[in-house]
C-alpha cells in the first residue's frame, strides 16, 4: 500500500532485460589514433594482416637447419653424420645452403636456410670434427620451426571491431607495421548528484545532516574502466527545473559564441537520485520531459537497487541510479558499464575474474528478483557481507559479489558459488 502522493513504481524489468533490451541508437565517432596509445581501445573497423607473419620460416631452437630425412634412422647408438656448411646469423638473408647430406648452424629466431625443412636441436648432436656433425636423433619436417605465415596469412584479421585491444593484439599489429588505426571516441559520460544533503567532497566540514558526495568519485572511476570519460558535473537540488534544466543542456549542443566553440551533447547521463522518495519522483520527471521515447523502465527486479531509471532520450541513454552510494554502485556495475561500452562500440566487453567457493552462510531471497550480495573471501569461503545499502564499507570490505538468481529462493551455505572478482 503506498503513502499518499507517492508514485508506485512503474516498467519494471528483471537485470536480464535491461542488460539486453535496452538499446539506444548512440554511438561515439571515429578517431585515428596510435598504436601506443591503442590499449583498451575499439577498433572503428576489422584491421587485416597486410602480409604474412612473421614474414620467413625462422628457427624456434638453437640448433641445425637440416633435410628431416637426413636425419632418419639416427640414434645415440648409431648416429648419422652431416657435414657443417656454415652458419646462419640473426637479422641477415642466410648465406648458405643446406644440401642433402649438410647441416647449417642457427640460432632461434633465424631464417631458415633454402633446402632446409627442420631444426634439429643443438642437445640432439655432438661435434666430431669441426667439419662434421654428429646427428643423435631424428627430426621430422616441420620440427623446430614456424612457417613464414604461422602467425598470421596476408589478410588474416588481427583485431576485430567490438572487443577492446589488449597488449598481446597491439603485440600483433606492432609486428604488422600498423602504427595507426580507426577506433570509436571514448564515449563522454555527465555525471549529475541531486539531493539537498550534498556537498562536495573537498568540503572541510559539514553541518548536521549534510554528507559529502561519494558516489560520484566512484561512478567516475567506473566509466573509465567502461572505457568512457566521466565529467562531473555538479551538484543539483532536489529541483525539478534545476534538474530538467541542467539535463537538458547536456543533451543539446550548445551553439558558439564570440567567447568560444560551444560544446557538443554528451554520449551518456548519469543521474545520481536523492534517497528520498520525493527526490525520486523529480528526478522521474525530469528525465522523461527530455525527449522520446523517453523512460524505458522505471524499477528493477533487483535488489540493491530497485528504483533505476533507464530512458532513452533522442537516443542518448539517460540512467537514474538509486541515492544510497552502494545501490548506485552495484546497479552502475551491471547496468551503467556495459551501456558506456555498448555506446562507445564495444560488443565483446573483457570477462570479469571469477572464482568458485564455498558459501559460508545462508542467503535468503525472494522469487523473481535478482540479489547482488557482497562476500568477503577466506581461502575457498565466500562470508556474505550485510549492512545498509547507505555503507560503503561493506564494498571497501569485499572482495567481489554472489548473484542470487531471480528464479532461486535463496542459497544453501556449504554450497558452491562463482564469485566475481573485483579488479
Amino acid at each position: 500500500m503506498s503513502r499518499p502522493g507517492q508514485r508506485e513504481f512503474f516498467t519494471v524489468k528483471t537485470v536480464s532485460e535491461a542488460v539486453t533490451g535496452f538499446r539506444p541508437s548512440r554511438r561515439t565517432g571515429t578517431e585515428s589514433i596510435a598504436l601506443n596509445e591503442a590499449f583498451g581501445r575499439i577498433p572503428a573497423e576489422a584491421l587485416g594482416a597486410p602480409h604474412a607473419l612473421p614474414g620467413f620460416a625462422r628457427a624456434t631452437v638453437d640448433g641445425f637447419a637440416v633435410r628431416a630425412a637426413d636425419t632418419y634412422g639416427a640414434s645415440e647408438c648409431l648416429p648419422s653424420y652431416l657435414d657443417l656448411a656454415g652458419e646462419v646469423r640473426m637479422g641477415r638473408p642466410p648465406e648458405v645452403e643446406v644440401r642433402p647430406g649438410t647441416t647449417v648452424a642457427i640460432a632461434t629466431g633465424a631464417p631458415l636456410p633454402s633446402g632446409a625443412d627442420a631444426v634439429l636441436k643443438v642437445e640432439h648432436t655432438q661435434s666430431a670434427t669441426p667439419e662434421l656433425l654428429e646427428v643423435l636423433k631424428p627430426v621430422t619436417p616441420g620440427e623446430g620451426l614456424v612457417r613464414a605465415d604461422e602467425d598470421a596469412a596476408p589478410g588474416d584479421g588481427l583485431a576485430m571491431p567490438g572487443r577492446p585491444l589488449r597488449a598481446q593484439d597491439l603485440g600483433m599489429l606492432a609486428a604488422a607495421g600498423i602504427t595507426e588505426l580507426p577506433a570509436y571516441a571514448r564515449p563522454r559520460v555527465a555525471i549529475v548528484s541531486t539531493g539537498e544533503e550534498l556537498v562536495p567532497a573537498d568540503a572541510p566540514s559539514l553541518s548536521s545532516g549534510q554528507v559529502r558526495d561519494a558516489t560520484a568519485p566512484a561512478l567516475a572511476a567506473l566509466i573509465r574502466e567502461a572505457g568512457g570519460e566521466p565529467e562531473f558535473i555538479g551538484i543539483v537540488p532536489d529541483d525539478r527545473d534545476a534538474l530538467t534544466k541542467t539535463l537538458r543542456g547536456l543533451l543539446d549542443p550548445q551553439p558558439s559564441t564570440t567567447l568560444g566553440k560551444g560544446s557538443d551533447p554528451f554520449d551518456v547521463v548519469v543521474v545520481s537520485a536523492g534517497s528520498s522518495v520525493g527526490s525520486r519522483d523529480e528526478t522521474a520527471a525530469a528525465i522523461a520531459s527530455l525527449g522520446e521515447p523517453g523512460i524505458w523502465c522505471h524499477g528493477l527486479a533487483f535488489r540493491p537497487g530497485k528504483p533505476t531509471l533507464l530512458a532513452d532520450c533522442g537516443g542518448v541513454p539517460v540512467i537514474g541510479l538509486p541515492g544510497n552510494p552502494r545501490s548506485a554502485l552495484v546497479v552502475f556495475r551491471l547496468i551503467g558499464m556495459p551501456i558506456v561500452r555498448m555506446v562507445g562500440g564495444c560488443t565483446e566487453p573483457p570477462r570479469e575474474p571469477r572464482v568458485t567457493a564455498v558459501l559460508a552462510r545462508d542467503l535468503p531471497s525472494a522469487a523473481g528478483r535478482l540479489d547482488v550480495v557482497q562476500v568477503r573471501l577466506s581461502g575457498h569461503s565466500a562470508e556474505p557481507l550485510f549492512g545498509s545499502s547507505s555503507l560503503l564499507s561493506i564494498l571497501t570490505a569485499a572482495d567481489g559479489y554472489v548473484v542470487v538468481p531471480e528464479a532461486a529462493t535463496g542459497l544453501a551455505a556449504g554450497g558452491e558459488v562463482e564469485v566475481t572478482l573485483y579488479r
